[in-house]
């Protein structure tokens, strides 16, 4: 499973690394409401929670769905613009601007992203000009709870009065906590925004991407970037751009903007305690399934304490050394245990540093 992105015809100079304000509130909107997702942020969370005016905490509760279950693509609103080559600005109130120039379907589509009522990576009608998408806007809305249902529901009938109820609540969240926080985060994204335009000009995109995350690759041959991810979509930059947003408050989510005719976003985190090399999405799978076996689960249990070898595993657990055998090559192919030749054994032994990441690294899979 992957995201991929058509780069086919991507000039060099349409390939842009550049921090973005309001994606960045965003994901600060999103570290709020879901802290678990960030343990590295919860000083952070506790220190502007508490100062948190109460009206304010009132209003971030009203539609809290466009960044708590999904990163809505509203807080990237340059990837929307006509002729997909717009960057995002250089402050809040400049990616507010850019946020008025969407149109009320761009806008109302965006924001209904969190009902999964619209077609997001093709082309599909808007619920404000399809009566029938505005009727199964509102179902799935209403299955989600009576906030998800009133906010579609005045949405709908009223976009404008949305629109400036989003571009308030957000101006009040800059001056309520975000500044402060942009103003100290703002310089750790300039320098590795540079960093990444250094490696593109230097080494090509396929090195910038590597550094981005190791779960983006660039097949060259085939002119396609891959996002190795526990969901599907594609895009193209066709005749625009692509993005590179860093976020110093995203760990552990890697987002990709994939929306039909918007410009295609990658949404990164950086000084991240991300592992060097995550497993891919195909090998943590080999992982968990390969001890979910109770056997192989017994064997995991000797494997831990010792090293052993195929007749040794074999007699403890009354099994033959072929059975033996074709479970040891399950775990050694998750990569799970290790093996050894001492003079004519081989010696197989659990990798306990894989096994105790398993956690960190399901975390990180199921949230990239």
């Amino acid at each position: 499973m992957s995201v991929r992105i058509d780069i086919a015809g991507l000039r060099p100079e349409r390939v842009a690394v550049v921090p973005s304000p309001l994606a960045e509130l965003g994901m600060a909107l999103h570290a709020l409401a879901e802290p678990g997702h960030h343990p590295g942020l919860q000083a952070w969370v506790t220190g502007v929670t508490a100062r948190l005016d109460p009206h304010l905490a009132d209003r971030m509760c009203e539609a809290d769905f466009l960044w708590r279950t999904t990163f809505s693509d509203l807080f990237m609103p340059f990837a929307g613009i006509a002729g997909r080559t717009t960057l995002p600005g250089a402050s809040i109130a400049e990616d507010l601007d850019l946020l008025d120039k969407l149109t009320d379907e761009q806008f109302v589509d965006a924001a209904l992203e969190f009902t999964c009522a619209l077609p997001y990576s093709s082309q599909g009608p808007s619920a404000l000009s399809d009566r029938a998408l505005h009727r199964r806007a509102l179902e799935l809305a209403a299955s989600r709870g009576p906030q998800q249902v009133r906010f579609a529901e005045r949405l709908l009938a009223d976009p404008p009065r949305i629109r400036a109820w989003f571009r308030q609540f957000v101006a009040d969240c800059d001056e309520a906590f975000f500044a402060d926080t942009w103003s100290r985060l703002s310089h750790q994204l300039a320098a590795d925004a540079r960093h990444k335009t250094d490696l593109l000009r230097r080494k090509g995109l396929a090195e910038a991407l590597t550094a981005v995350s190791p779960a983006v690759t660039l097949d060259e041959a085939e002119s396609r970037i891959s996002v190795d991810k526990l969901g599907t979509g594609h895009s193209a930059t066709a005749e625009g751009g692509l993005l590179l947003i860093p976020t110093s408050l995203g760990w552990p989510h890697l987002s990709v903007l994939h929306r039909y005719g918007w410009q295609p976003t990658l949404h990164y985190p950086v000084g991240s305690p991300e592992l060097a090399s995550p497993p891919s999405v195909e090998q943590l799978t080999l992982r968990l399934t390969a001890l979910s076996h109770p056997v192989r689960m017994r064997l995991c249990r000797h494997l831990a304490r010792s090293a052993c070898t195929t007749s040794e595993l074999a007699q403890v657990h009354g099994m033959t050394a072929p059975e033996i055998s074709r479970h040891l090559s399950v775990l050694k192919k998750a990569g799970l245990i290790t093996t050894r030749r001492r003079g004519r054994y081989v010696l197989h032994q659990l990798d306990v540093t894989v096994v105790a990441r398993l956690g960190s690294d399901f975390l990180e899979g199921i949230l990239r």
